[in-house]
């Protein structure tokens, strides 16, 4: 493990352990509830969470109460590929790096089931669940050490078996930079699906820079052209539709998410995300 990483990991383990205490114990809390009982209605509770065939029979509103599952299982889904190898404070792989390492000691931390997972193209690598952090700096590891020059994050193949091998509902991150289309609707069927949007600043808001010779990390093909004020303008358009187009999809299957740029700290995004819960 390299020394670069292991400042990353040991800052990390510091924000998740120790900044955070009292009454926020965890990143995330869970969506899932195990049935508990069955009560006459209150004022003031959840319309919700009345039974209504119950109701009928009964002639009586009564409510399902619930209580909180304890142990959730934490996936956190990177989709690795040649377009994170860019950046230009530092590169996207690295913000990944640094996002699993959160969720997986925030996963630990509460005692949830933590299983890390890489996607590339014709390539679903996944840990054993673990509640061990020596597991999830293994991981970590792998994410950060990961070539990713000459590959392709296969965003369509690759959820698909995430949809496939994911049995157990779970509290799934899918982590990358989402350039390509994406279907989650599946998944958001069968689990809690959080999309972590991974940009730098340059590939949204280029700069006119001129004559430039061009290589796709992900292919190896070069190109020369010249980038000027049209060409800035055409790309950008792209971008705008692409990720308009992405939205929609996250806000129609109600798959909550959150952008991350290259040159801010992903642990306050995070934590933002959730509403304090660290």
């Amino acid at each position: 493990m390299n020394r670069r990483l292991k400042t990353l990991l040991i800052k990390t383990r510091r924000q998740v352990f120790s900044e955070m205490i009292g009454n926020n114990p965890s990143l995330f809390h869970g969506e899932g509830y195990d049935f508990s009982e069955l009560r006459e209605y209150q004022i003031g509770d959840d319309i919700r969470k009345i039974d209504w065939t119950i109701t009928a029979k009964l002639q009586k509103p009564y409510v399902k109460i619930f209580h909180e599952e304890r142990e959730l299982n934490v996936v956190v889904a990177c989709m690795m590929g040649g377009s994170l190898f860019f950046g230009t404070d530092r590169i996207k792989q690295e913000v990944v790096t640094e996002i699993s390492a959160i969720l997986g000691y925030s996963a630990v931390k509460n005692g949830d089931l933590y299983t890390g997972v890489t996607v590339t193209e014709g390539s679903v690598e996944s840990e054993r669940p673990t509640k061990r952090i020596f597991a999830v700096n293994r991981f970590v590891e792998r994410v950060d050490t990961m070539n990713l020059l000459g590959r392709r994050a296969d965003y369509e193949e690759g959820l698909r078996q995430l949809f496939r091998r994911i049995k157990r509902r779970s509290l799934l991150f899918v982590v990358g930079d989402f350039l390509a289309p994406v279907d989650m609707a599946l998944l958001s069927k069968r689990h809690e699906v959080i999309a972590v949007i991974v940009r730098d600043r340059f590939e949204e808001f280029p700069r006119p820079m001129g004559q430039v010779h061009l290589v796709d990390p992900e292919t190896g093909a070069t190109l020369q052209t010249h980038f000027g004020e049209r060409s800035v303008k055409k790309y950008r358009a792209r971008i705008v539709a692409g990720d308009k187009a992405l939205y929609r999809h996250l806000h129609r299957h109600r798959i909550r998410f959150v952008k991350i740029y290259t040159d801010e700290e992903p642990f306050a995004k995070m934590v933002k995300l959730f509403g304090g819960r660290v």
